[in-house]
């Protein structure tokens, strides 16, 4: 059988297509941007950029030499939390925002404070709220543009928008919706409670799509849009997820005992359980997974942001130079740290947050030492992920790399030197749109979830074992790291920064 996995991240789309019996794969890309412009903190996409890159990427693909007649299922992975809301008809009613969008912490509060408070709303989602998800978008709309409110007629993840595109039918599923802030985790369902939490005086229900399990067709490909791309009817579309589900299940993480480490714009780390796990302080997140089970997960916001930062700042020709530089500098950048919250950190949860270097002096300005801070302070962030599913019971003996920054070497070894856990890529390096083409595969099919995740080999070549010194240091650093945040948080530094930079003290 040929699927295909579509990935539609914060900076481009990809599609894979893989064959089920050879494990042949074939894959393209195209890139967009978000909207320029904006203020600090809100980040926004046009949704239209999407429908275009899949079709220019679908095209591609077939130049490649793939038979698209031979398609037989697809699935698509999706950048969760983002809010596409659609009018009475079905048109994008404002740009879409996204799941890095931190312009919503005061929707957060009100939320939280029509609940009851913290604990009553953790209660009722199994989650806290944090800026990036999708409830609190919807009452900044309301609040923000009210005119636009109005015409809401339904409210969908972009993975939602992408399979309502491709099948004309509006659909979620457990993993991506359990990233919406209205739905309750443990009991796989929409929390009434919470939608009206959002808007007491509004049914937000109706706006809701149709909820399907994971292994439920979304429904099959529109006939123009085969007609469109050379595809032979019919073509299921699975119920496909949020991009970290897809990546578990394209990392073979579908059993318990492996973490699955993503170094993308954000970073991720999470884990498969068969049984919901709550996190009393809302630190990780209790997700569902994409094949009946639960994902306990970790995000940071910042990863190859603050990296690709750091290179375009010292005018790097290339990533290779950059990793060149990061090799030449021993662990700990000569003393080195960078505190990676940028434009705001989800974890820990704060928004308002900037980039701190602690160490800078003349011996530490320099190319090397900034290249390795920025890629061991955001490692260093991830670190914390790892230390709070530990104590919440989830225990992982292997680490599974995957996202733009696996392929470094030096940051492989870095991350078994931070985490001290062997570190393994996949040898099939695009994680959610080879998961979602597997859960395709799984949706169309009679095999298992596990059986078709095994057939996706590991690349024993990029094997890194923890370095027993290194990861001493690492321990340190990482201990550093948190008390330095600690005291920007709790003195109420980052708050006054801001305030002062907006003109407001």
């Amino acid at each position: 059988m040929l699927c295909l996995g579509i990935d539609c991240g914060t900076q481009s789309l990809k599609c894979l297509a893989w064959d089920s019996a050879t494990g042949q794969v074939v894959s393209s890309s195209q890139s967009y941007d978000l909207i320029p412009g904006l203020p600090p903190g809100h980040k926004e996409q046009h949704p239209r950029e999407w429908l275009d890159a899949l079709d220019g990427c679908i095209a591609s693909l077939g130049q490649r030499g793939v038979e698209l007649s031979r398609v037989r299922a697809l699935g698509v992975s999706g950048q969760q939390h983002g809010l596409v809301a659609l009018d009475q008809e079905d048109r994008v009613v404002r740009p879409a925002k996204l799941w890095c969008d931190t312009s919503t912490g005061e929707e957060c509060r009100l939320i939280q404070e029509s609940a009851g408070g913290r604990p009553a709303y953790m209660a009722e989602i199994g989650n806290d709220l944090p800026p990036g998800f999708t409830a609190s978008k919807i009452l900044w709309i309301k609040r923000h543009e009210p005119e636009e409110y109005q015409r809401i007629h339904s409210l969908l993840l972009p993975h939602d928008y992408l399979n309502f595109h491709l099948t004309g039918r509006k659909t979620a599923e457990p993993g991506d919706a359990s990233g919406t802030g209205y739905f309750q985790v443990p009991h796989r369902r929409w929390s009434s409670s919470a939608l009206r939490w959002i808007d007491p005086e509004r049914d937000l229900s109706g706006c809701l799509p149709e909820l399907i399990e994971s292994r439920q067709a979304a429904g099959e490909l529109r006939p123009e849009i085969a007609r469109r791309w050379g595809v032979s009817e019919p073509v299921v579309v699975s119920s496909g997820g949020g991009d970290n589900m897809m990546g578990a299940i394209g990392s073979g993480n579908v059993a318990p005992g492996i973490l699955t480490v993503s170094l993308g714009t954000s970073g991720t780390l999470f884990a498969y359980s068969p049984e919901p796990v709550i996190d009393p302080q809302g630190e990780i997140a209790a997700f569902c997974d994409s094949t009946g089970g639960w994902l306990p997960l970790g995000c940071t916001m910042n990863v190859t942001v603050a990296t690709e930062m750091i290179r375009q700042g010292l005018q790097m020709g290339s990533l290779a130079e950059f990793d060149a530089a990061v090799q030449e500098v021993p662990a700990g950048s000569g003393g080195l740290l960078l505190l990676p919250y940028l434009e705001g950190e989800r974890l820990p949860n704060l928004p308002d947050a900037t980039g701190v270097l602690l160490g800078l002096r003349p011996s530490t300005c320099l190319p090397g030492q900034l290249a390795r801070a920025a890629m061991e302070g955001v490692t260093l962030g991830l670190r914390y992920g790892l230390e709070r599913l530990g104590q919440l019971g989830v225990e992982a003996r292997e680490i599974r790399l995957i996202g733009g920054g696996a392929a470094s070497s030096v940051w492989r070894q870095l991350c078994a030197d931070v985490f001290r856990l062997p570190v393994v890529c996949p040898r099939l390096k695009e994680g959610p749109a080879l998961g979602a083409a597997l859960q395709a595969c799984w949706c169309a099919g009679d095999e298992e979830i596990g059986e078709i995740a095994r057939r996706c080999p590991l690349d024993e070549s990029t094997r890194c074992l923890p370095r027993t010194e290194e990861a001493a240091l690492y321990d340190q650093l990482y201990d550093l790291q948190c008390s330095l945040g600690r005291q920007m948080a709790t003195s109420g530094l980052f708050e006054k920064h801001r305030r002062l930079i907006q003109g407001k003290d």
